[in-house]
């Protein structure tokens, strides 16, 4: 709807073709019920289908919808707040991880960092299959596939850092209660 107006089904096949695997639709009557509900909060309107696109015989033309400006800012802002909740999800991880003794800190450590070194291959793996895609669908997989490395980076760069702060602070307490 953002990029081009559409109809319920559309957008239904629209949705699995982008987001595939990564965020599945449950069933395709939820597309309508988000598309009244959109609707009633002025983010979406209704529209004419193309001139292109003809109706079946015997049935009534499909209602297509876009995003409103109203609609279009909305998005805007929750992919913004995505962000903000995964900083805090970060955040949160790592205040969580402090609950621990250091020792079993360090095994969740050394787990996760297991974890992100076999989702950095599958990523690599995927990389060196996947075609180079043109127009905006192959812009978005490269964006996507950029931020999943880069963060995956950062993640093990994080790891390294964690660990050497536990392990400091499992060596002050056990060398204090050596003397």
């Amino acid at each position: 709807m953002i990029e081009r107006p559409s109809h319920g089904y559309q957008l239904a096949q629209r949705f699995g073709d982008v987001y595939g695997d990564t965020l599945a639709l449950s069933d395709r009557r939820n597309v309508y019920r988000m598309l009244r509900a959109l609707h009633a909060e002025g983010l979406i309107q209704e529209t004419a289908p193309s001139a292109k696109e003809k109706p079946a015989p015997n049935r009534q033309p499909k209602p297509h919808f876009r995003a409103t400006a109203k609609g279009v800012r909305a998005y805007q802002q929750w992919l913004v707040s995505q962000m903000e909740e995964q900083r805090a999800r970060q955040r949160l991880f790592a205040l969580q991880l402090s609950m621990l003794d250091p020792g079993m800190a360090l095994s969740v450590i050394e787990r996760y960092e297991q974890e992100c070194l076999q989702e950095a291959g599958e990523a690599a793996e995927a990389e060196q299959i996947a075609p180079s895609e043109r127009g905006a669908a192959g812009v978005a997989h490269r964006l996507a596939d950029a931020d999943e490395r880069l963060a995956l980076e950062v993640r093990l760069t994080w790891i390294a850092y964690a660990r050497s702060e536990l392990q400091a602070l499992l060596k002050e307490r056990t060398g204090s209660r050596d003397e």
